[in-house]
């Protein structure tokens, strides 16, 4: 994580009654590692778990749990929390709490905090993996969506012996949200951005089909970062297993044909396109129909060429930004992909470094541009990385 900066932040931490409420004091140690005032309200389940002293003496603030408590005579605690905060982070957040916040209740200190407050909100839910499937909560993380940043829990085994999503996600994915929401602005307020997300599948028959290990995971990132800094976003995405976030213009597809098809037909309404899917460079001629059966012979297949969408796009969208995954550093590919596509920029991987690219959770790119410029953003989670990317194009465009 970052060394500490000047703290010139105000985050006010949210934490509900959960079982994780207890990892809520490392989020509110990282949070002023990264230069913020934290100040904590806890619910009153949550002083089941953790006490007001534990975060009193780790942040020397006051911490709130009473709507009613004022730490500062004649003042409105909940109106001035509000007003002097950067960012409201909720985490771990519990399905009630989800409920009151999806639907504007305020009874108690909190949701009041949450009401008043209208700037970046960043939520961490945890709790049952049942109960965070379930048609209510899923109901109101829908409508908190567009309001706010839902770091998703992960998948693993729960204080109730169940396994599944539902555990709090990690401090730095939480705090790495806070900060980049901290921070944000409205620098694509009014564009239009179409961005492609995840694999592509070229069938072999009816059953089997030519893929890649793509899990969408950035393009998704970028989407999410795309409406948070105030774009209009229209996402073309592959089969994967992520969320698409809430708010932008979704299309599913399942080849590079219907790719192809689908952005052709959003480009006039677009001024930006990044093409973070990983598209199949070939597809079989002739799909056999039904499923070709076993047997001991070899099967020869005949690959014939796919179009090269985003070259295409770049000749209809102002600016297109491309994606050049490589298991080596070097840059001479992603140079050569600039010129060859017509490109305003290209984000640069090696996915042969452990824990980035490919599935992983972080990324670290260097991002090309035509004129020869180059910046790295370092190691980070796929979503900070996804900010930092569209204000550096922002910045150049």
């Amino acid at each position: 994580m970052a060394d500490a900066q000047p703290a010139l932040r105000t985050a006010v931490l949210g934490v509900t009654g959960s079982i994780a409420a207890y990892r809520a004091a490392d989020i509110a140690r990282e949070l002023m590692r990264h230069g913020f005032i934290v100040r904590v309200c806890l619910t009153e389940s949550a002083e089941k778990f953790v006490t007001r002293s534990l975060f009193e003496g780790l942040t020397g603030q006051p911490c709130l749990q009473d709507t009613f408590e004022e730490p500062t005579v004649g003042r409105m605690a909940h109106i001035d929390w509000a007003r002097q905060a950067d960012v409201l982070i909720v985490a771990p957040a519990s399905a009630n709490t989800l409920a009151k916040l999806a639907q504007g209740i305020a009874d108690d200190m909190l949701s009041t905090i949450a009401t008043v407050f209208t700037g970046p909100v960043v939520i961490a839910p945890a709790m049952n993996p049942a109960m965070y499937a379930s048609d209510g909560v899923r109901a109101a993380i829908k409508t908190l969506g567009p309001k706010a940043l839902i770091v998703e829990p992960a998948e693993g085994d729960v204080a109730c012996g169940e396994k599944g999503q539902g555990k709090l996600a990690s401090i730095e994915r939480i705090v790495e949200a806070a900060v980049a929401m901290s921070r944000r602005s409205e620098i694509l307020k009014g564009k239009r951005i179409l961005i492609t997300s995840g694999p592509t599948q070229e069938p072999i028959d009816d059953v089997r089909f030519i893929s890649n290990r793509s899990s969408g995971k950035m393009g998704m990132a970028l989407a999410r970062a795309a409406l948070l800094l105030g774009a209009e976003v229209t996402l073309v995405t592959g089969p994967t297993a992520e969320h698409p976030p809430y708010g932008a213009k979704v299309i599913h597809i399942r080849t590079t044909s219907e790719l192809h098809h689908v952005c052709l037909k959003e480009a006039g309404a677009n001024e930006w396109v990044i093409g973070a899917a990983a598209v199949a460079d070939y597809r079989p001629k002739d799909p056999a129909k039904g499923k070709m059966r076993s047997g001991d012979e070899d099967v020869t297949l005949k690959l014939t060429p796919n179009p090269d969408v985003l070259a295409e796009l770049a000749t209809k969208i102002p600016l297109a930004i491309g994606f050049a995954a490589e298991p080596d550093s070097s840059l001479d590919t992603a140079k050569e992909k600039i010129k060859k596509k017509g490109l305003f920029a290209i984000a640069a991987n090696d996915v042969s470094k452990p824990g980035i690219g490919f599935d992983a959770d972080d990324n670290d790119i260097t991002l090309v541009f035509q004129d020869g410029h180059q910046v790295k953003s370092g190691k980070q989670s796929k979503f900070a990385c996804a900010i930092w990317m569209l204000e550096q194009i922002a910045a150049r465009a």
